[in-house]
């Protein structure tokens, strides 16, 4: 059978205008995702002594940098629970409009309690995205492009971290060196400045809301509910005729007929889809443990440790988002091409090498633009291997009948992580100093270097109806 599919795949004349179009609108998801993720690292300098924060009251300053994470586990939820009956688009609808809620109201608020509250709106949008613009892609996508296409939702997500590097830096008004936060305070930048950094947004994500009611329903879940007409000619506008017939034909057999409308979380204890839903689980966590996002949530820090003032804080964390987008670029041209293991082996490999001199360098508390070299090497390297892969597989290894509950445990679980990672970073810089702090990240990253050596398959080329009959059956 997968002889047969791989011949037929190769025959097919696919529509790409179409195929990159609907694509593109749903990985807007992840632009939006990555800019309302990172926009906060900029801001934090100004909007802290706006609203009174400070070095001692570390709690609120974790809860400031993470309450959107809260509301990212909401949407990780909530998207489980009912992606599976209504469906991926309506939901990615809903992000939409939930990310331009955000924008505009943390733009207007006035004091600390609805801070959050919006960026607790702005996290729901996160976790419905996180969870379904790449579910969404993977579903539509050819078997022999879709850990590229898949992957272009990462990139979408470095844009928009980017973007918000780039917003913020244009936006603050430059900072003399040694200013406290009571200059800050009195300046532009502490009134208004982080404002418009969080306003900025509402454009993107008022046109994502938009265009999202154009692409179609995913193919694969409306023929899991029994509307084939609808998803047969989705599939004749990826592929032609013949292609949507043996697509059509191949996904059946991966659907019983008497679970489809009935799937619900205890399906995922199943001894043999238990084994798969852990492995996604520990991927996920894996990401986000292996310290990357503690550079772009606490910038400020990790470049204060090594020398940099505040006006030199905001460009160093543009040049971290320009390598983060090239490197992006490597592994969209090397997924599908070299496979998923070996850029996941590389990822956690190479991580925990440049953990090792970072933390001994401030260690021994060396400042300069090496120290700048060794963060912009770390984040190359997961920007081309662990920040897309991981998801491209989250994506890829759930049986169609239980994807979206499955998909949604896992993005559960690595925002559950983010959070951790986000809320521990104070106490373990104040409690191993950052050096100490790099050193754990190193130590995770060989424990993730040897669970996916021993435990990822390749999936590289492979159906998801091959995929799902190699791991389950």
């Amino acid at each position: 059978m997968s002889n047969q599919k791989s011949l037929s795949a190769n025959q097919t004349s696919y529509n790409m205008a179409f195929i990159w179009l609907v694509c593109l609108v749903a990985a807007m998801g992840g632009l939006l995702f990555g800019y309302d993720w990172v926009v906060v690292g900029g801001a934090k300098p100004f909007y802290e002594p706006y609203f009174g924060i400070s070095d001692r009251t570390p709690f609120l300053r974790g809860w400031a940098q993470s309450s959107a994470l809260v509301g990212c586990l909401v949407g990780a939820v909530v998207s489980g629970i009912i992606s599976d009956r209504s469906g991926r688009k309506r939901l990615l609808v809903l992000a939409g409009f939930l990310f331009t809620v955000s924008a505009i109201g943390t733009a207007l608020v006035k004091t600390f309690f609805f801070f959050n509250v919006y960026r607790i709106i702005g996290g729901v949008g996160i976790g419905l995205a996180s969870n379904l613009s790449p579910m969404y892609i993977a579903e539509i996508s050819p078997a022999l492009m879709r850990g590229r296409l898949v992957s272009i939702n990462q990139l979408t997500i470095v844009i928009g971290i980017l973007a918000a590097q780039i917003v913020n830096c244009l936006i603050a008004q430059r900072v003399p060196e040694g200013a406290g936060p009571e200059y800050i305070l009195a300046s532009w930048n502490g009134q208004y400045g982080w404002r418009w950094m969080f306003g900025a947004e509402t454009a993107p994500a008022f046109l994502f809301f938009l265009l999202m009611f154009f692409v179609p329903e995913s193919p694969r879940w409306l023929l899991k509910y029994g509307k084939d007409e609808l998803a047969a000619k989705i599939l004749q506008c990826v592929g032609g005729a013949q292609y949507a017939a043996f697509e059509i034909a191949d996904i059946k057999k991966t659907l019983a007929g008497e679970e489809i409308a009935r799937v619900n979380f205890r399906d995922l204890t199943e001894p043999k889809l238990l084994r798969i839903v852990l492995l996604g689980v520990f991927l996920a966590v894996f990401q986000q443990w292996c310290g990357i996002n503690v550079i772009f949530n606490y910038a400020q820090e990790v470049f204060s440790a090594a020398g940099y003032g505040v006006s030199g804080i905001l460009f160093n964390i543009v040049i971290t988002g320009i390598v983060n987008l090239l490197f992006t670029f490597v592994a969209i041209y090397t997924v599908d091409r070299f496979g998923r293991r070996i850029l996941m082996l590389i990822g956690a490999g190479g991580l925990a090498g440049i953990y090792a001199i970072l933390g001994t360098g401030y260690y021994l508390q060396s400042t300069g633009i090496h120290m700048l070299i060794l963060v912009v090497s770390a984040i190359g390297c997961y920007a081309m291997s662990l920040a897309p892969v991981t998801w491209v597989v989250i994506a890829e290894i759930f049986p169609n009948r239980i994807r979206g509950a499955a998909v949604s445990v896992a993005v559960f679980s690595l925002w559950v992580g983010c959070t951790a990672l986000t809320l521990t970073f104070p106490y373990l810089k104040g409690g191993l100093g950052a050096h100490g702090a790099f050193w754990l990240y190193g130590v995770i990253c060989v424990v993730g270097f040897a669970v996916i050596l021993k435990k990822l398959p390749e999936t590289k080329g492979k159906s998801l109806e091959d995929i799902e009959r190699e791991l389950v059956d």
